[in-house]
C-alpha cells in the first residue's frame, strides 16, 4: 500500500516527464534534508519506500516519533542527481505533512499530561490519504479511530433519522455482524446516552454535549454499565480538552488533530556532486 501510494505521489508531480533531466548531464550526488521547524518527525517509513522505488540510498538520524529542532540534519540522501532532484518535492512533501500532523497531536497530547484519556482522530482525513494521516497520528502518541466504515458499526444522527426502532436495529446488527464488531451510537443528550446503553451500545459517542451533561452519562455507565466505553467529540480544542477528559471519559476524538494541523518546514540541500 506505501509503494503504491507513493508512487502515485510522484506520477502527480512528474507528470509526462520531468524536463530538466532533458538536458545536461547527470552526476552522484548527496543531499540533505534540514527541518526549519520545531515539532515531531513522521513519514520515515513513505521516504525510503520512495527512494527505494528510485534506486536512492537514504539515511536517517531520526525516528519516526522523535523531537525535532530547527536545524537538525534530518536525513542524507545519496544516488544520481536529477533522481534526487525529480523525487524532492514528493519526498518533502511526505515529511511535511506527516510531521505536521504528528506535532499537532504531541501538542494535545502535552496537555492531557496525567489524564488516562486515548486521544483519537476521525474519518475527517483528504481522500485518498486516510491511512497516510491516521499513520501521522500514531507518530503523535495519539490513537486511531476507526479506519472506515467496514471496522466498527458507528450510528451517527444521521442514521438515527432513519431508524424506526433502535432495539430491533440493533438485536439485528449482532446477528449479521461479524462476533468481535463494536457498535457506537452518537449521542447529543445525556437521555439518549442512557437509551443507547440499554439498546446494547458498545461504545457511546456524547457529542458537544456540556461537561455536566457527559459527566451525569459518567456516573450512570459507571454504576449500569461499566463495560461501555465512552467518547467524547464535537468541537474539542487544545483550550478546552482538560475539561472533556475531567469528566471521566474512556476518549476524545478531534477532526483538528488533522484538518488543523500545520506543515512542518523542511529542505533540501545539495551537498556535493561528482560526474559520472
Amino acid at each position: 500500500m506505501i509503494k503504491t501510494f507513493v508512487k502515485k505521489a510522484l506520477e502527480e508531480d512528474v507528470g509526462r516527464g520531468d524536463l530538466f533531466s532533458l538536458v545536461g548531464k547527470d552526476s552522484f550526488a548527496s543531499a540533505n534534508i534540514i527541518c526549519k521547524d520545531e515539532g515531531i518527525f513522521a513519514g520515515k517509513p513513505y521516504v525510503k519506500a520512495l527512494c527505494k522505488m528510485n534506486k536512492l540510498d537514504v539515511t536517517f538520524y531520526f525516528d519516526d516519533g522523535d523531537t525535532l529542532q530547527k536545524g537538525d540534519l534530518v536525513a542524507l540522501i545519496e544516488g544520481k542527481s536529477k533522481d534526487i532532484l525529480r523525487c524532492e518535492r514528493t519526498i518533502l512533501n511526505l515529511m511535511q505533512h506527516a510531521s505536521g500532523i504528528a506535532s499537532n497531536v504531541a501538542a494535545y497530547k502535552k496537555v492531557l499530561e496525567g489524564y488516562r484519556v486515548k486521544l483519537l482522530d476521525t474519518r475527517k482525513t483528504r481522500p485518498h490519504l486516510r491511512v497516510f494521516e491516521k499513520y501521522a497520528i500514531r507518530c503523535g502518541g495519539g490513537n486511531n479511530h476507526r479506519m472506515g466504515l467496514d471496522d466498527c458499526l458507528m450510528i451517527k444522527d444521521t442514521h438515527l433519522k432513519t431508524i424506526d426502532d433502535l432495539n430491533v436495529f440493533i438485536e439485528e446488527a449482532r446477528e449479521k455482524l461479524p462476533f468481535t464488531c463494536k457498535i457506537e451510537i452518537e449521542c447529543e443528550d445525556a437521555e439518549f446516552a442512557k437509551f443507547a446503553m440499554q439498546c446494547g451500545a458498545d461504545i457511546v459517542m456524547c457529542d458537544n454535549m456540556s461537561y455536566e451533561a457527559i459527566e451525569a452519562v459518567v456516573a450512570y455507565k459507571n454504576s449500569d454499565f461499566p463495560h461501555v466505553l465512552l467518547e467524547a467529540s464535537g468541537n474539542i480544542t487544545k483550550e478546552n480538552i482538560v475539561a472533556y477528559a475531567q469528566t471521566g471519559v474512556d476518549a476524545i476524538s478531534s477532526g483538528s488533530l488533522i484538518h488543523h494541523a500545520v506543515w512542518l518546514d523542511f529542505s533540501m540541500k545539495i551537498t556535493h556532486k561528482t560526474v559520472i
